[in-house]
């Protein structure tokens, strides 16, 4: 067995957020690995394409939604292993505000189980992810700001 070769991978995605029934706005999560992982929507930027762009894209694929960039929250990086591939990636996500515009998160592509909106703090306890808390995290502090 060979040890593994590391690469790298840049992946944008995005918080989109809207004002809730109550006080506290909702951010889209999904849901992925069989309904059992809550996440935030990102995926692989394409070639020629910008981190801005591939961030839409990728939240309206993976949440069904189409959303405006505000700002950006911040970089998260990672390693990860493809054992398949025998590759170790440390993959760097580039992660923006987004309000929401308009579309429904039944339609989600079929990449993810489920996307659905949650209470802020409630999706900061649904996360599975410390990047993805971390995120959320800066999100609240932004739109407290905001408001």
């Amino acid at each position: 067995m060979h040890p593994p070769s590391i690469k790298s991978q840049t992946s944008a995605g995005g918080v989109v957020y809207r004002q809730g029934e109550g006080k506290e706005p909702e951010v889209a999560l999904i849901a992925v690995k069989g309904g059992t992982v809550w996440t935030l929507p990102k995926g692989l930027i394409g070639k020629g394409e910008d981190p801005e762009e591939a961030a839409l894209r990728e939240v309206a694929e993976e949440t069904g939604l189409k959303a405006r960039l505000e700002a950006k929250i911040d970089d998260i990086s990672y390693w990860y292993y493809a054992t398949e591939e025998n590759v170790k990636y440390r993959k760097t996500v580039h992660f923006y505000l987004m309000r929401y515009v308009s579309g429904s998160t039944a339609g989600h592509d079929f990449e993810v189980d489920a996307a659905q909106w949650f209470p802020l703090s409630e999706a900061l306890k649904r996360v599975v992810y410390k990047g993805d808390r971390s995120i959320l995290e800066k999100t609240k502090e932004m739109l407290e700001k905001a408001s």
